[in-house]
């Protein structure tokens, strides 16, 4: 019997875009194919269209835009994302659309949504349908969003207090003030499937809900890697503060970008003795439970009355989905 792995690459993070970071420092051959480029547009809720008729598909293509059709060169407020089949792919920001129907949607955790509709496009976000896109768009539009995120929450250099202006394409800041230069930051998270230890993989998942969610609402426990701390002791220090349990055999699963603002998910799994009693933190967490295998599989076939769990875009389906596949 072996410990279970991740059975397929986390919504976000199937990227199959070249970033191209050397072009970035490269002007002239970036304004000279800009004509032919491809713009994916974000709004400022960070939604971008799709084909309505591509959604049900699963793998939806961005609706991607000419770059022609917008300036003759780069403008200042624009990003250069990568390569993808030999064509360079950009972001922009846009006003959303003003003549926008509405359609209902999955947003995840089983809450439906309004998304607007325009000219036959759906304007979606990351977050809440990320799975729907293929692995090129959801790449595009995560690298999208983070670089959106960095630049709205950066606009002033954190050495002087000046406002700062957009260097490399998007990927760096300098100080209009002190020169400073500042690149787009991530801030690493862990989130840990922690199981029991009867047999390999547990016959139990523990499982916890945040007291701002709805009733029935469950998830993987997660949290903020302190300075100077390792990841394999940001999970056990985690753990043990939202739910008292004390954890081991704590091991790498995977990860996923989380521009939500700038984060990234590394996934472990731990295991911790059968029966442990869970001691939800105050204020923290709402509540913790064991559930089985069995419980797990009803949930993400509808068919639990207890349990609602991630959405597909969220990394901790991911592992809910693969453990509850795999042999205890």
């Amino acid at each position: 019997m072996r410990p279970f792995e991740l059975t397929e690459v986390p919504a976000l993070s199937r990227s199959t875009v070249d970033r191209q970071e050397a072009l970035r420092n490269d002007p002239e051959r970036l304004t000279a194919r800009w004509p032919n480029a491809r713009i994916v547009v974000v709004d400022r809720w960070g939604r971008t269209p799709v084909r309505c008729e591509a959604i049900e598909s699963d793998a939806a293509p961005v609706s991607t835009r000419k770059a022609a059709e917008f300036t003759g060169e780069p403008p200042a407020e624009a990003s250069f994302l990568g390569e993808w089949d030999g064509v360079d792919h950009w972001m922009l920001p846009v006003d959303p659309p003003s003549d926008s129907e509405t359609i209902e949607l999955d947003g995840g955790w089983g809450v439906r949504q309004d998304v607007p509709v325009s000219a036959d496009e759906a304007w979606l976000d990351l977050r809440g349908h990320g799975a729907l896109l293929d692995g090129t768009s959801a790449g595009l539009l995560t690298t999208a969003e983070a670089l959106r995120n960095w630049h709205r929450r950066g606009r002033f250099c954190a050495r002087c207090g000046a406002a700062v202006q957009r260097v490399q394409f998007g990927w760096a800041s300098r100080c209009t003030g002190c020169d400073r230069e500042e690149y787009p930051r991530t801030d690493p998270a862990v989130i840990c499937l922690v199981h029991d230890d009867v047999g390999v993989n547990g016959a139990h998942v523990l499982l916890a809900r945040q007291p701002v969610w709805p009733p029935k609402r469950y998830s993987v426990l997660a949290g903020f890697v302190e300075a100077g701390e390792s990841l394999e002791g940001c999970v056990e220090r985690e753990v043990r503060e939202e739910v008292g349990v004390d954890v081991g055999d704590v091991r790498y699963l995977g990860s996923q970008p989380w521009p939500f603002p700038r984060s990234i998910m590394v996934g472990f799994a731990a295991r911790t003795a059968c029966g442990a009693a869970p001691t939800p933190a105050d204020g923290e967490i709402e509540e913790a439970r064991w559930f089985s295998r069995a419980d797990v599989r009803a949930a993400f076939d509808g068919e639990h009355d207890e349990l609602i769990l991630p959405g597909s875009t969220s990394i901790a389906s991911v592992m809910l989905r693969s453990w509850a596949s795999a042999e205890q």
